[in-house]
C-alpha cells in the first residue's frame, strides 16, 4: 500500500476528501480527487507549496516529518 495511502486510511479520508482540505496552488480552489490518486499510484511527484504541505498535514494529523518522501508505491528496478 502507497505511504500516502497509508495515512489517508488512518485518517479515515477518501481521496475526495483529502483533496477538498488541500487548497490549489491559487488558493482559490481545491485539489482534485484525481492528483491524490495520482500521487498514490507514483504517477507523479507532488509540487506542494508551503500552504498546501501545511493542509496535508493537519488534513493527515501529522507533522512534517511523519510525511513520506515518496507518496506512492516504489518504483521498480528497468531491468
Amino acid at each position: 500500500m502507497p505511504p500516502l495511502q497509508r495515512l489517508r486510511e488512518a485518517a479515515n479520508l477518501t481521496q475526495a476528501q483529502l483533496a477538498s482540505r488541500i487548497p490549489d496552488k491559487s488558493r482559490t480552489k481545491t485539489l482534485s480527487r484525481q492528483v491524490i490518486s495520482g500521487w498514490e499510484r507514483g504517477e507523479y511527484e507532488p509540487e506542494l507549496t508551503i500552504p498546501q504541505v501545511k493542509a496535508l498535514c493537519r488534513a493527515l494529523g501529522v507533522t512534517l516529518d511523519d510525511l513520506p518522501d515518496d507518496f506512492g508505491l516504489p518504483k521498480s528496478p528497468e531491468t
